[in-house]
């Protein structure tokens, strides 16, 4: 029986029940759709919408100093192109113990040597990559006993398991052998991490003068660090992470700062960042890193064991997100920063210690890879700064993306341009 007293018929009431039951269904139905399409939809999202970036079609001669810029003191330095031709270059490194000898890689997967002294250039070796993004062939460190036993390790994301991944493998050529003559082999995996999206995928290796590896990995991508990772120390996304290659896997050291730690990843040497563009060890020791900002600020200040460079809490030096009260707390913050008016990428760079440019004596040479300005920037001496921006010196906007600098043995920067494929020299600008 009804609650009208007739069997079988729906009374408006239960008409109510049943529509109001059915809709709450289908929400249901509905939210659990989105949320398993959520993810796909993220990760389409970033390559779909991520910049292309381009530089003028007639490129400018010089630098323009603009912008705040245009209140700095400048600095007369030029670039002078020493190779071109290549397809959108992320790394460079001389090769040790040979001094006229580079490696240049490019994003799509290829790997060149490049002949200094006598011009000549031919690929080294080459692997199958993913490019959306800013996945690719992203990074290249030579050991440090590289003359002697021919090893050195490249960093690049490619599909594993399906999914992209971050790879961080060794190569080999045979001990006292020279790239012009010698092939490398793929000789063994260090370690792979699962990127979420396509961006924010870090790249970089480089040698310590402790001899240790280091690994700077970004947050996984999209924005907003979405999953938490860069404070969530169970994940190696968001974090730098210390591992010693001259001992089998997992290549942990033992004096890492959280061997031992239920819950936390042994290979983290730090955290707390976003997505690491570019760092390098100033003289001294200290490790210097450029984090590229969400949408306000860009940065570069100390890393060091243990410790937190502030991401996501912080962008910056700057409540995150914008009005958000926030707490000091012991998290490292930047010894620089600037406005993205300025710039809206940061490029980490060198300190310079060559000898052509003695204004550039110990400053930390910084570029945008979007607004293509470059600064020298003074590196505190003790302390984490902020450093002094009277300090801070212009060396003028140029039309390139420079996404990568290098050293040559006696101290002198170089600096890749992404969007003309050059390779380029910082020298003193001719009166």
């Amino acid at each position: 029986m009804g609650p009208d007293g007739a069997e079988g018929r729906l009374t408006p009431y239960r008409v109510r029940m049943r529509t109001t039951a059915i809709f709450a269904v289908a929400l249901v139905a509905l939210g659990f759709l989105l949320l398993l399409l959520l993810e796909p939809i993220r990760r389409a999202a970033v390559v779909y919408l991520s910049d292309d970036y381009a530089v003028n079609t007639t490129p400018a001669k010089g630098a323009t100093f603009d912008g705040l810029d245009a209140q700095r003191r400048p600095l007369a330095v030029t670039l002078k192109e020493r190779a071109a031709g290549f397809e959108q270059p992320t790394e460079l490194a001389f090769v040790p113990g040979q001094p006229d000898l580079m490696v240049v890689l490019e994003r799509t997967g290829t790997a060149w040597w490049i002949d200094l002294a006598g011009e000549a250039r031919k690929e080294w070796f080459s692997v199958d990559v993913l490019t959306a993004s800013e996945q690719g062939l992203l990074g290249l460190a030579f050991h440090p006993g590289f003359a002697d036993n021919g090893r050195f390790f490249v960093n690049y994301v490619a599909r594993r398991e399906g999914a992209a991944t971050t790879v961080v493998q060794e190569w080999r050529i045979p001990a006292g052998s020279t790239p012009r003559t010698a092939t490398p082999v793929a000789h063994a995996t260090v370690l792979q991490v699962p990127q979420p999206y396509a961006n924010h995928n870090g790249g970089q290796l480089l040698f310590g003068p402790d001899g240790m590896l280091y690994v700077p990995l970004g947050d996984g991508g999209l924005k907003d660090d979405v999953h938490g990772n860069a404070q969530n120390r169970g994940t190696l996304l968001g974090s730098i992470l210390r591992l010693d290659v001259d001992k089998p896997a997992p290549h942990v050291p033992a004096d890492n700062p959280f061997v031992g730690i239920a819950g936390v990843r042994p290979e983290i040497w730090a955290y707390g960042v976003r997505n690491p563009w570019r760092s390098s060890f100033a003289p001294g020791g200290r490790l210097i890193v450029a984090d590229v900002g969400q949408n306000l600020w860009e940065e570069v200040g100390f890393a060091r064991a243990g410790a937190s460079l502030g991401w996501r809490t912080w962008e910056g030096r700057h409540c995150f997100p914008p009005g958000q009260e926030c707490e000091a707390g012991e998290h490292i913050q930047p010894f620089w920063e600037y406005a993205h008016p300025e710039g809206q990428s940061i490029t980490g760079g060198r300190v310079y210690e060559g000898a052509a440019i003695p204004d550039l004596l110990g400053r930390y040479v910084v570029a945008d890879f979007v607004s293509g300005r470059l600064w020298a920037v003074p590196v505190p001496a003790e302390g984490d700064g902020p450093v002094d921006e009277a300090e801070v010196r212009a060396l003028g906007r140029w039309d390139l993306l420079p996404s990568s600098f290098a050293a040559d043995p006696a101290g002198e920067l170089w600096v890749t341009d992404y969007g003309r494929g050059r390779i380029l020299q910082l020298v003193p600008a001719t009166p």
